[in-house]
């Protein structure tokens, strides 16, 4: 275990050249970030877990129904003993075969079937409620830590010239600040972590895992080898926009449409201008050029840019959701669905009631694939998001 710890830290790919670990030892003059700081974040991920669920159910969800917003989900499934049987146990999506068996078993037409399965799943989706919740515990969290980070940031020479990330690295103090920021972000992206697999599950799960994952790594990378200037720039660039996309999102579950399009155009602005102008201009900048030409390249700088290089290309995704709802929205004059949900669209008939057994001679004209009928509708976001980021 000595040999592996040994080989994990060694300074030649956490450190530039001629610098070591003992370099970087807490003195009483000066305070270095320690790898053993981050283990704190574990615990309090999990508190922040559970201030969540203590945060939606008595003040999200009172505001909730204040606006107006019902707990009732999709549209519940008429209970029948052998497709229920067929979907937790076989199959939620039957082929053709499967389907023409149970047609034949129940007496129910094909089309009646298909329809009872995807009811079926929708009805395991969250609510409208469930999903305004979700969204503004994580308005609130992005609030105060966007705020916390400006705030901080103004007052720092990095933040109009960053090549003071770079000045007298790696031997720059770690601040209490610094630490309470990098600390709380990592938390919070810890729990989006976990929690991902109880939230509501989208059509991007796997992209958002990967961006948790990459940002968690990123926050770990950076504050183990120094780069907390920076690190810094970027937590609180990514922050900004998210804040608009979950109070945009809130405002959609609310039914204020022409305010939930207003903060739409705004969200879009600030992502785009953010994740697409100022992160390649001023953060890849800078830690690709600046710090090569004041530092110099090493082996972790390398995983350091090559992180922030893939959450550029997801940034680019996301971009392209964006626009993607933005151009559907001009065209039907409102913010439309959330590409990345999982709730399925259905036909007229599903909205209706329940599905009862008919012939199979009964002839349904109805039961089409309108996309109109999708039966959530919230925005696409980059954290988070998104989601998030």
């Amino acid at each position: 275990m000595a040999g592996i710890l040994a080989w994990f830290w060694n300074e030649r790919f956490w450190l530039p050249h001629n610098v070591t670990w003992a370099d970087l030892k807490n003195t009483d003059e000066a305070t270095f970030p320690q790898a053993e700081d981050l283990y704190v974040a574990c615990p309090l991920a999990f508190c922040i877990f559970m201030i969540r669920l203590v945060f939606e159910r008595f003040i999200a969800r009172p505001c909730a129904l204040g606006l107006k917003i019902q707990a009732n989900g999709p549209q519940k499934a008429q209970p029948n003993a052998i497709l229920e049987k067929v979907f937790t146990a076989i199959t939620k999506h039957p082929d053709e075969k499967r389907l023409e068996g149970l047609s034949k078993q129940l007496d129910w037409d094909v089309r009646t079937i298909q329809r009872w399965f995807r009811q079926r799943r929708n009805q395991e989706k969250p609510s409208t409620l469930a999903r305004f919740c979700e969204s503004m515990w994580r308005f609130t969290f992005y609030l105060y830590i966007f705020t916390y980070g400006v705030r901080f940031l103004k007052k720092t020479t990095w933040l109009w010239n960053t090549r003071e990330c770079w000045y007298n690295y790696p031997y720059q103090p770690l601040t209490v600040d610094i630490h309470y920021y990098y600390i709380l972000e990592l938390s919070f992206y810890l729990s989006l972590l976990f929690s991902q697999f109880t939230d509501i599950r989208r059509k991007d799960f796997l992209i958002m895992f990967l961006h948790h994952l990459a940002t968690i790594t990123l926050i770990t990378f950076s504050y183990v080898n120094n780069m907390a200037r920076v690190g810094t720039l970027v937590m609180c660039l990514h922050d900004a926009a998210d804040v608009l996309m979950e109070v945009a999102k809130m405002a959609n579950y609310a039914k204020c449409q022409r305010l939930c399009n207003l903060l739409f155009v705004m969200f879009a602005m600030v992502f785009i201008s953010s994740r697409l102008g100022a992160y390649p201009v001023w953060i890849l900048n800078t830690t690709l050029f600046e710090s090569w030409e004041i530092v110099g390249p090493y082996p972790s700088w390398w995983v350091f840019n090559l992180l922030l290089i893939l959450l550029q290309f997801l940034h680019s995704f996301w971009s392209y959701l964006i626009v993607k709802i933005a151009c559907r929205a001009i065209s039907r004059g409102k913010v439309s669905k959330d590409d990345r949900s999982d709730i399925e669209s259905s036909s007229d008939e599903d909205n209706g009631p329940p599905p009862a057994p008919v012939q199979k001679h009964y002839n349904s004209t109805t039961n089409g694939t309108n996309k109109a009928h999708g039966t959530n509708g919230y925005l696409s976001a980059g954290a988070p998001c998104p989601d998030e980021h």
